[in-house]
């Protein structure tokens, strides 16, 4: 959705490229006006001047990171306004702490944020140059995993867009996650180059390093006064240096930021050693050192992983609370009014030990009692859990922790010891309890439980889907919700239209806004007007016709990155999502398989395209061995000409760019997570917005997405929540359904006996047989309840009309899981945060 700008208020007309210089304009204005002339001569400017080249000779490369100088100096100066802005109104500030920001490209998202994008595409149009080519050059940084990372870039954009002050604290991972290579079906991790030419959005800071410590030993000395002070002598430091993104809000004038924290030595060069010849050594403290923000989420399978993981997170959290505290103490004089100015959110368990950490920094360096750092500690932090399998809740070995970080572990005993005379006293007949609510376990390998350290050192805790919050507050959080009955909530999740629709699908997009105006792009509530177009037939043939040009563009794509050809005309089923066993993408699979043999019986098949991409964490062998099956029987199908009308597809290396072109083809949206193992899901919110339709469980956000569109415009199956625990705990194996179903039989047998690997027929004969021996997450248990859906699934694509009717139905109630909504109640009901409005210079603004 783009719009031409008109002139800057006041201004008079400018040249055009090659006319002589208006003696009413000033280089500011170059830098920060949006006429098109400005826009074109600061694009040139940055091509001569930043790249050091003249027009003819500029690369792609070179021309987009002029361009995207030319955008950032717009940025600059709204986010200049913003600071002024919130300084001068003393404004509460939220500070999100996240391991992980899946940004996604942030050229078009920046045009789009300041109105400019069709402005500058006839402004290069005239240059003879192609936007989209410019978009094309960008790297995607890949600094996030999936989900989590996604999310917080959503929140941030969304805060800005509300006017929040806000600033999103992480990692400034040099090579993020990994670059995905399938070879011979098998994934292959490479580095993710994302920093190779530089980022032209960021600005670093190297003024504002940071030192943190790892190591060494604690010493408490007696004061003067009573009591005792404790001094860290570390045996490692390191320098955290930020590197600042401007985060845009939508066409208000605020600018947020990301704050990314890059390890730099504190030791950059020992000149002795290199003087006495030895090379190795002379860079050999700077080299591991600096290896802490090489790459996100290290393989944790070994000693050296899980150690260098824990680093990473104590490292951006000591630079992340550094900061804050350091803002803060240049804005006031006291810490009396921390928490009223200062809001932490932990989004998940990896920067819980900030609890510990702003602690330290409130009891040591600035000699605040207990009970005065704990009460400001307390308030300030919110904490949202994003899971509920037990292996994704982090915990530490202390061992590890007494030799990285030993004062922050005399922290959480104190912490732990006051927490289990807490518990004894609100329950003091149930000392069961007490041990289940101990931040440090008395296992023979004592560990840390990072979750509860984050509870009890937060005044709100909160889940992200309704089912979630519940299961959190009924099982997995059960005993601190009776201590802590207060603190938890639910936010359900939401995904910013801005990306999501607007950008990735300016079709639709356009379509909207001709039929109800463009309030929703702000408002997404406002697409409730769709519902009574949902009768209206030419527009549902409109809306079929923008997601068969979106699945043209999609089957292109496939034909050219792995040489499969696809109909458009197909049915496009798409499940795209981290590579997890309770994400169940093997029952996909398993149906698929089983399509296949009807086909081959000569049955008719709805002809389908099933469409995979999907990362598997490196150390994860089961989900790459999930990954090799996808692609063994994709290889098998795709190239009997007897099935022609079923396909497979896997797409490498999937990110928030090929998300983009994917969401918009979609026609089936696979959200068929085991019941109780998803948190939320956002894919399930962004296909639903592009109109596609669900098929799932009731699990995570699907629920409320369900109440929300209709149980008429869902296809639900499988298993509850409390029907898959009662099965684990009745017969956990998979073999009573593999004997009940003759086609789920055909199916796992054929696998099992290596039909699809004949030159290793036993290649995935385990992974079939640990189904039978345990189906934890009820691949084999929901199967038949699957295929059934499925074929009413198949049914309902060929009455066009009917599923266009669905379709309507499902982007018009979607408004509710906006990210704009998810932070309107963070705001208001756990940071007490309000938006600043932000006054932009003359000729600053369209």
């Amino acid at each position: 959705m783009s719009h031409q700008p008109t002139s800057d208020p006041g201004q008079e007309p400018t040249r055009a490229p090659g006319d002589e210089q208006s003696p009413h304009l000033s280089v500011q204005d170059d830098r920060t006006s949006l006429h098109p002339s400005a826009l074109s001569r600061a694009f040139l400017d940055h091509v001569k001047y930043s790249r050091g080249h003249q027009l003819d000779h500029a690369t792609a490369l070179d021309r987009y990171v002029a361009l995207a100088l030319s955008v950032r100096d717009r940025l600059v100066e709204r986010w200049a306004a913003s600071a002024n802005a919130h300084a001068e109104h003393a404004a509460k500030r939220i500070n999100y702490l996240s391991a992980e920001f899946l940004l996604g490209r942030a050229l078009v998202a920046n045009l789009q944020a300041l109105g400019v994008e069709q402005a500058y595409r006839e402004v290069l149009a005239d240059l003879g140059i192609d936007l989209d080519e410019l978009i094309d050059q960008e790297p995607e940084p890949g600094l996030g995993n999936g989900g989590l990372g996604r999310l917080a870039a959503c929140f941030l954009e969304s805060m800005a867009t509300l006017g929040l002050p806000a600033t999103g604290y992480g990692i400034r991972y040099e090579f993020g996650i990994f670059e995905q290579v399938i070879r011979a079906g098998r994934q292959v991790e490479r580095a993710d180059e994302w920093l190779q030419f530089g980022n032209p959005w960021e600005i670093a800071r190297p003024e504002h390093a940071v030192e943190v410590m790892f190591g060494g030993e604690t010493q408490h000395i007696p004061h003067e006064g009573g009591g005792y002070r404790v001094v860290w002598t570390p045996h490692d430091r390191v320098l955290g240096v930020p590197h600042d993104i401007p985060i845009a809000g939508y066409r208000n004038g605020t600018v947020n930021t990301l704050r990314l924290w890059g390890a730099k030595s504190s030791r950059e060069f020992d000149f002795q050693m290199f003087n006495a010849g030895d090379y190795v050594r002379a860079v050999e403290f700077k080299n591991a050192t600096e290896v802490i923000s090489k790459v996100l989420y290290p393989n944790d399978n070994f000693e050296a992983g899980r150690e260098l993981r824990l680093r990473q997170e104590y490292f951006f959290v000591a630079c992340s609370i550094q900061d804050i505290v350091r803002r803060h103490k240049l804005a006031y004089s006291t810490f009396d009014n921390f928490s009223d100015k200062v809001a932490m959110q932990l989004n998940d368990t990896h920067p819980a030990v900030a609890i510990a950490e702003l602690m330290r920094l409130l009891v040591d360096r600035y000699h605040l009692s207990w009970k005065a750092a704990w009460q400001q500690t307390v308030a300030a932090f919110g904490f949202t859990n994003h899971t509920l399998m037990p292996e994704a809740l982090e915990r530490w070995p202390v061992e590890l922790f007494e030799r990285l970080l030993p004062r922050h572990l005399e922290i959480i005993r104190e912490i732990d010891r006051r927490l289990t005379r807490q518990v004894m006293t609100a329950f003091p007949h149930d000392l069961a309890r007490a041990g289940r609510m101990a931040i440090i376990d008395q296992q023979d390998t004592p560990q840390i439980h990072m979750a509860r350290l984050a509870i009890v050192g937060s005044h709100a805790v909160n889940g992200v889907a309704e089912l979630h919050s519940h299961l959190l507050r009924t099982e997995v959080l059960k005993d601190f919700h009776e201590l802590f009955p207060e603190r938890f909530s639910n936010k359900t999740n939401g995904v910013t239209p801005r990306r999501w629709l607007m950008s990735c699908n300016p079709q639709l997009s356009a379509l909207i806004t001709e039929r109800i105006g463009d309030g929703w792009v702000q408002d997404l509530e406002q697409l409730r007007q769709l519902d009574g177009l949902s009768d209206d037939e030419s527009f549902g043939e409109r809306l079929m016709e923008i997601k068969h040009g979106h699945k043209r563009a999609l089957a292109a794509i496939i034909a050219r990155q792995i040489g499969v050809w696809v109909d458009p005309s197909y049915v496009f089923d798409v499940q795209i999502k981290r590579l997890h066993e309770y994400k169940r993408q093997l029952l996909n699979l398993l149906y698929i398989v089983a399509l296949y043999l009807r086909a081959k019986r000569g049955e008719v098949v709805v002809p389908r395209v099933f469409i995979f991409a999907a990362k598997a964490a490196p150390g994860y062998r089961q989900a790459k061995l999930i990954i090799r099956l996808i692609h063994a029987v994709a290889e098998v199908i795709n190239s009997d000409p007897r099935v022609g009308q079923i396909r497979v597809a896997f797409l490498p290396n999937y990110g928030v760019t090929l998300a983009e072109r994917i969401i918009p083809a979609a026609d089936v949206s696979e959200q068929i997570s085991t019941a109780g193992k998803e948190a939320s899901g956002t894919g399930n919110m962004k296909l639903t917005m592009n109109g596609a339709l669900t098929i799932g469980t009731l699990d995570g956000a699907n629920i409320e997405i369900r109440e929300a569109v209709g149980e008429e415009n869902f296809f639900l199956f499988g298993m509850t929540v409390d029907e898959v625990q009662a099965r684990l705990e009745s017969d956990p194996s998979g073999r009573a359904a593999y004997e009940a179903s003759s086609e789920l039989r055909a199916v796992v047998d054929l696998i099992t006996e290596g039909f699809f690997s004949p030159e290793e027929p036993d290649r995935f004969a385990g992974l079939m047989e640990g189904l039978l021996d345990r189906d934890q997450y009820m691949v084999l248990g929901d199967f038949d309840a699957y295929a059934a859906c499925q074929g009413q699934v198949a049914d309902t694509y060929m009455d066009r009309q009917r599923w266009a009717r669905m379709a309507v139905h499902n982007i018009a109630r979607i408004g509710r899981f906006s990210s704009d909504r998810a932070i309107r109640e963070y705001a208001s009901d756990i940071w007490n945060v309000t938006p600043i409005p932000v006054a932009l210079e003359p000729g600053a603004s369209d």
